[in-house]
């Protein structure tokens, strides 16, 4: 059960990382750590009773048990630090903590081979119960990017310093819910700049398709390669309509019951695109003769289209990494490279759009290039429906 406990402990602790939690996260593999080695050093002692006496398991490999000592009181030390820290994020953080504090005093009696039986007992029913619980909420949490379990408030925040530090974003950070806010990343859009965005899936980086050297720049902050197309996001298919692209009936059909939503179709690529409004961006976005286009389903997203035309976008992550599902992660990965970034919480879907390649679809219909938010068999549902 210890073992166990220990390698959910250490899966705790790489989920809290990839959430940013590096407080978290250290804890846990900290913890996981010494649950292990304790747990080892006592299955050890009662598989083989003749190693019964903590001496003679602990000088295997040592010659004495002065290493193990020292490092069981270096540890109580360190999670004396990591107790301070965790009472400024939550309950059970510090109460997980407080418990490891327990067991590192089981550690140091055993190394001493004055451990009370009773008292090892209790202290691993209490640990057992508070760190299945911690371990299993930081899970769930991070698994599905909500707050399922409750971890309790901190005891302290530091007020002042977090003020300080909201007071100097490395960008713009207007609020979405505000038309000023919309303005203001109107505007920088509008002059050239690259900012973030909420979508209907998941953050994107965005630059008005009326400046080439804007799309240059998200190639650069992503660190994206050259050969990797981007699409473009329009506010609705009437746009789409006045452009009069050479679009087949079929395809009009299946854009139309798709649309708005997660999924972006590539279609032929033409000299419609200008009429569309995207102007001098025309040879940055898609390829030499194809472009994907999708319409969101975001009324705060559609309004900004409105208001700067046909943007260019691609998720706001590092190109390798994963995709950011909240302002806070944009910001922190990339607001020091942006203009900007369009504040909207928590995004609707954890996984970016479902593309689809629409250019053969009256010869050969269509085919999945990317499945996302929208399931592959959905998608081919919805087109057999609309061929039929």
């Amino acid at each position: 059960l210890i073992l166990i406990g220990g390698f959910v402990q250490l899966l705790a602790g790489f989920l809290a990382f990839r959430k940013y939690d590096h407080l978290g996260g250290a804890a846990f593999l900290t913890f996981s750590s010494l649950w292990s080695s304790y747990g080892a050093t006592r299955i050890i002692c009662a598989a083989f009773p003749s190693l019964q006496n903590a001496s003679h398991l602990l000088n295997m490999g040592t010659g004495n048990t002065e290493g193990f000592t020292a490092g069981s009181v270096a540890f109580l030390v360190l999670n004396a630090f990591l107790m301070f820290l965790a009472s400024s994020f939550n309950v059970v953080l510090l109460c997980v903590t407080l418990a490891m504090e327990l067991l590192g005093v089981c550690f140091l009696l055993f190394t001493l081979e004055n451990l009370p039986l009773p008292f090892e007992i209790v202290v691993l029913s209490i640990f057992t119960i508070i760190c299945f619980y911690g371990a299993t909420a930081s899970l769930a949490n991070c698994m599905f990017g909500k707050d399922l379990l409750l971890m309790g408030p901190p005891l302290f925040t530091a007020r002042s310093s977090r003020k300080d530090t909201q007071a100097a974003p490395p960008c713009v950070c207007p609020r979405s819910h505000c038309t000023s806010g919309l303005r203001v990343i109107a505007e920088l859009l509008n002059t050239g700049a690259v900012c973030g965005v909420p979508t209907d899936t998941v953050y994107a980086l965005a630059a008005s398709c009326k400046h080439p050297q804007a799309i240059e720049k998200v190639y650069r902050i992503k660190d994206r390669p050259q050969d990797k197309p981007i699409c473009i996001f329009i506010s609705n298919l009437d746009q789409l309509r006045a452009a009069a692209p050479p679009i087949s009936p079929l395809l009009w059909e299946f854009m139309e019951n798709v649309y708005p939503g997660g999924i972006g179709c590539i279609i032929q690529k033409g000299e419609w695109l200008k009429k569309l409004g995207v102007g001098a961006g025309y040879s940055r976005v898609g390829t030499r003769d194809s472009i994907m286009i999708r319409v969101p389903d975001l009324t705060v997203l559609v309004h900004l289209i409105d208001m700067t035309g046909p943007l260019a976008v691609t998720s706001a992550n590092p190109s390798g990494e994963v995709d950011s599902t909240h302002h806070d992660m944009v910001i922190s990965r990339l607001g020091h490279k942006l203009e900007g970034v369009l504040c909207d919480g928590e995004s609707d879907e954890v996984v970016a759009s479902t593309v689809v390649n629409c250019t053969k679809i009256d010869e050969s219909g269509i085919s999945i290039v990317r499945e996302g938010c929208v399931p592959a068999g959905k998608v081919m549902q919805i087109f057999e429906r609309v061929k039929n």
